[in-house]
């Protein structure tokens, strides 16, 4: 049975705002029962359903805070607000259901079926010998696991830049990374981000080897949606159902699930070698919805934070060097403090932070930098010791290898360092070649013709909604070029009027860097690479996100590109016929 998502609760805008703080009781049309927990503006739910022997919870009379339900049946005790059993304590935690809220005001609960698939043909595990199983750190996400005689690669990111020219590898890879590569038996790509979908990585792996197995999840946006487009000649990509078993050999397989938050594009990945499992979560907000297998062998997930353009590129109004350095601070203690309590929750016996190693190394970034602080993975992994002394932690650095069988044993060799000597930071990296290759597309003929703007927004699809953004084309100083275009949108009728309309609507200035965003428009790119790539600077009035917005130009544009060579024979007859006139 395919992993797959279905809505197992509606509530229209009316029952929304009835709901009071604290926990709510709630039964669908279908008689199924749920709890959701409010904290003001936080909501979180779940079945009614105990987890021991399928009981139904009450409200606990003995609770003052107006958190914790009983079970009928055996007097077990939940506190909604965690979704953790407190009576027996460090029992088990509760699956939560994944709330999305409505444009209306109204919600859905939408709920993973099966929750655990990997339960699906479990095996028991058996005795590894030294060798058998190891994992090799390259650089940010990629990772290379020998498992027997079969070799895997985990999204790999080995040169160039991603999010156009924004972010940049932190460490070198190892001298052989390319090799190691092309020598894989398969490759996992988690999503369409390209710190792990690396166009000029697969550009150079597809000169030698086309045919490499390569393995995605069957997202809303296909992982590949670029491929086409991008030059690069792969010939073997396999879109895989979610929370299914694919066997690689008898003691080898491995099952993609989706992300709770981000299921149009974010995939996480569990390998199962021998019974023995290794969860890998990406770069997943909520993985699987946030039901992940307990007391796996090997757990990797990321860690540092700063993977946004918020708050870093935006300016005017509280937006200051100093608010923006605070709440850096505060978000990135946040998320240092749920990543280490959930590796205490799920309890794997080795845990290792990656996805996060990159460097904004471009010097007209030096701002970003600067301000854009992120978390230390000796921190993270001291933290977890400190809440679980007995699990391994391993903060790798390129080339270092974790042996799992003598991990699992208590070995103090289970990791071995790179050599004395090796390079471990980059210090180089090619700026001019591919800036160079982005603001080629400056010169295009298609910015002769200022109904580019028109033809373009109308190829995006976005529109019915109150905002009126302004686009400022500038340096790479976010300076207004002189042959650059300032220009108006308003979404609401998707007209492109030359002044502000005056009834009342969200405004939102755009500055970027004129060389990705022509790059982004003449390629029908997402526009990720303007806002996590730091390419844009953004200011807003109201002081609002409109997630609508960006969703669509971050996730949702077109998948085939804007038509520029009808563009330009449109604009060429026009021409012709005006001239006539």
């Amino acid at each position: 049975m395919s992993h797959t998502s279905h809505t197992v609760l509606e509530l229209d805008a009316t029952a929304v705002l009835g709901l009071t703080e604290g926990i709510n009781f709630k039964k669908s049309p279908a008689g199924k029962c749920f709890m959701i927990y409010k904290d003001k503006n936080t909501l979180r739910a779940c079945r009614n359903q105990c987890k021991h022997q399928g009981g139904k919870f009450i409200k606990d009379i003995e609770d003052i805070d107006g958190r914790t339900v009983r079970c009928t049946k055996h007097n077990w005790k939940l506190n909604v607000a965690t979704m953790q059993y407190v009576n027996p304590p460090d029992s088990f935690l509760q699956e939560e259901i994944k709330v999305v809220k409505s444009e209306d005001g109204g919600l859905k609960l939408v709920e993973l079926v099966p929750p655990e698939p990997w339960t699906v043909d479990s095996r028991p595990a058996q005795e590894l010998q030294p060798g058998e199983v190891t994992l090799t750190y390259i650089t940010h996400a990629c990772m290379e696991l020998k498992a027997g005689d079969k070799r895997m690669m985990f999204d790999p990111w080995l040169t160039g830049p991603a999010f156009a020219r924004g972010w940049w590898l932190l460490h070198e890879p190892p001298s052989d990374a390319m090799d190691r590569l092309r020598q894989a038996d398969l490759v996992y790509i988690s999503h369409t981000h390209s710190d792990h979908l690396s166009y000029p990585s697969l550009k150079l792996l597809a000169q030698q080897r086309p045919d490499i197995p390569i393995y995605v999840g069957d997202t809303t946006r296909p992982v590949f949606w670029y491929l086409g487009r991008s030059g690069v000649n792969l010939t073997n990509i396999s879109v895989v159902p979610f929370g299914v078993w694919h066997n690689v050999d008898k003691n080898l397989r491995f099952m993609i699930l989706m992300d709770g938050v981000h299921p149009e594009i974010d995939t996480c990945l569990i390998v199962d070698y021998k019974g023995h499992l290794i969860l890998n979560t990406m770069d997943c907000t909520r993985p699987n919805n946030g039901c992940l297998p307990h007391g796996v062998d090997v757990m990797m997930s990321d860690f540092a934070g700063g993977a946004s353009g918020f708050p870093m590129t935006f300016h005017k109004g509280k937006y200051t060097e100093s608010w923006k350095r605070h709440f850096i601070s505060r978000e990135r203690k946040k998320l240092l403090h749920y990543t280490a309590n959930l590796v205490a929750t799920l309890q794997p016996k080795v845990y290792c932070p990656f996805a996060g190693y990159f460097t904004e190394a471009h010097p007209s970034d030096r701002y970003i930098k600067n301000i854009n602080t992120k978390n230390n993975p000796e921190d993270l992994n001291e933290k977890i010791k400190n809440l679980c002394p007995h699990i391994t932690t391993w903060t790798p650095l390129p080339g270092s290898v974790l042996d799992l069988a003598l991990a699992l044993t208590n070995q103090d060799d289970c990791i071995t360092q790179p050599p004395s000597g090796t390079k471990i930071l980059k210090d180089s990296w090619d700026f001019d070649l591919y800036v160079d290759e982005l603001n080629a597309a400056i010169s295009s003929k298609i910015f002769e013709h200022k109904s580019w703007i028109q033809f373009y927004y109308n190829w995006a699809g976005f529109k019915n909604y109150n905002l009126v953004i302004q686009v400022t084309e500038t340096d790479d100083d976010f300076l207004p070029r002189d042959d650059g275009y300032d220009y108006l949108v308003d979404f609401l009728d998707l007209s492109f009027p030359s002044v502000r309309p005056q009834r009342e609507h969200f405004y939102v200035e755009i500055q970027n860097r004129i060389g990705v965003m022509r790059h982004v428009v003449v390629n029908g790119l997402l526009w990720d690479d303007l806002y996590i790539g730091f390419n844009n600077r953004i200011s807003r009035e109201p002081d609002i996100y409109h997630h609508k917005f960006w969703n669509h130009f971050q996730s949702e544009l077109p998948l085939s590109a804007p038509d520029w060579d009808s563009f330009l024979k449109m604009t060429h007859q026009w021409q012709l016929g005006s001239g006539g006139a």
